[in-house]
């Protein structure tokens, strides 16, 4: 606990600083560059107006242990008007299946408009995602587990207004509908096994329709592999049952990260992620409740724990990565990184189990114009090993 609060609080209390983007060193290689070599393409005049750089992997959005299976995801990293200054733009389309029996699809993107004045986050998917659930708390000894099916709706927008250098402020409207929620053979059974009345009934559906209240500080040029720089982003969420929700509950997130560059000159890093994720009611649906793996943005928390595995009311995550070339002209990386997390228990409230994660990946640079890698790794916990593979780095 004081190992993941002194994370949270040294992200919080270090002074931030804007970063710059230095040109590709004329030695830097990626696979194009590979490709191009093998099949004896010649490169082409660059084109005027051209600014957009495509990735494309096999890859899901949480993919681990041995039932990961993926079709390509694809990676836009671009700049909306090629003659005014603005932070790199990011769209990723990522149709996928997974076995056993995932499917759907996920759109997301992160825009930015000239100088930076307005910052816009789009979150759409449709999955079918049966998933194991272990109830509530950080227990380290759990009873077992039950698996449900069901189909995910999520459709996220939120714009944001530039009031100061690297600082917004703006709203987001968030929807999260859940249906067909289904235990094998008892549709009363998630409820039995978490002996939790919210969004567990036998109605087989879990909706939630808010509103949130956003103040972002962010200083990284790219989102896809960040610079030296800072990041927070403080989300207040409401979910009234006049809009539509199930129940009526709100929620703040607060996400904070830095990046520590030890060169100027190549990859040599190190990224520290730390958020604090809690419901302020008792009315919220179970599967809005915090979760690791289901963090609000992205669900790349806990590299080393099955998604879904530690779920509760709060929710406190800390980690640090360490990033590096191996190579000089920037195709081959590696990184180092070790995670914790600990969740709020049902019946005091309080933080009572510290849940440490740890791994190691392998970076391969995909295109270095956008600077996107591939990611490869492999995360350990006690009883669980996951391979992760991303297009991007985790954060």
């Amino acid at each position: 606990m004081k190992g993941t609060l002194f994370i949270l609080s040294t992200i919080l209390c270090t002074r931030a600083y804007c970063q710059t983007v230095p040109a590709v060193p004329p030695r830097q290689r990626d696979l194009i560059d590979i490709g191009k070599a093998v099949f004896h393409i010649r490169p082409h005049a660059p084109t005027p107006g051209r600014n957009v750089q495509f990735s494309f992997l096999p890859v899901s959005t949480q993919t681990a242990g041995p039932s990961g299976l993926t079709i390509t995801a694809t990676t836009a990293a671009f700049r909306l008007v090629n003659s005014k200054p603005a932070n790199l733009s990011t769209a990723t389309f990522a149709p996928y299946v997974a076995f056993p029996g995932r499917f759907g699809f996920a759109l997301r993107s992160n825009l930015w408009l000239p100088y930076n004045s307005w910052n816009v986050l789009g979150d759409i998917r449709l999955l079918y995602y049966p998933q194991d659930t272990w109830g509530l708390g950080g227990a380290p000894t759990p009873a077992g587990r039950l698996r449900i099916d069901y189909k995910y709706a999520r459709i996220y927008e939120t714009i944001l207004k530039r009031i100061r250098p690297s600082l917004f402020a703006g709203i987001g409207l968030l929807l999260d509908n859940r249906y067909d929620l289904d235990a094998p053979g008892d549709s009363a059974l998630l409820q039995k096994f978490t002996h939790y009345p919210y969004g567990t009934s036998s109605s087989e559906q879990s909706t939630s329709t808010g509103i949130s209240f956003n103040l972002l500080y962010d200083t990284r040029k790219n989102t896809e592999n960040p610079l030296p720089g800072y990041y927070a982003h403080l989300v207040y969420r409401i979910d009234p049952s006049w809009a539509g929700s199930s129940d009526s509950w709100n929620s703040l997130y607060l996400d904070t990260r830095k990046y520590f560059p030890f060169s100027p000159t190549r990859q040599d890093m190190l990224a520290l992620w730390a958020f604090y994720w809690t419901v302020l009611n008792t009315h919220t649906p179970y599967y809005d409740l915090p979760s690791i793996g289901w963090d609000p943005y992205q669900q790349r928390s806990g590299r080393g724990f099955p998604q879904n595995r530690y779920r509760g009311k709060s929710l406190l995550y800390g980690e640090a990565e360490y990033r590096r070339d191996l190579t000089a002209d920037g195709l081959l990386g590696f990184v180092l990184f070790f995670n914790t997390n600990t969740v709020s228990e049902p019946d005091t409230g309080k933080f009572m189990y510290l849940h440490p994660a740890g791994g190691a990946g392998i970076r391969i640079k995909f295109n270095k114009r956008s600077a996107t890698n591939i990611a490869l790794d492999a995360g350990f916990s006690k009883g669980y090993t996951g391979i992760y593979l991303n297009l991007g780095e985790t954060f």
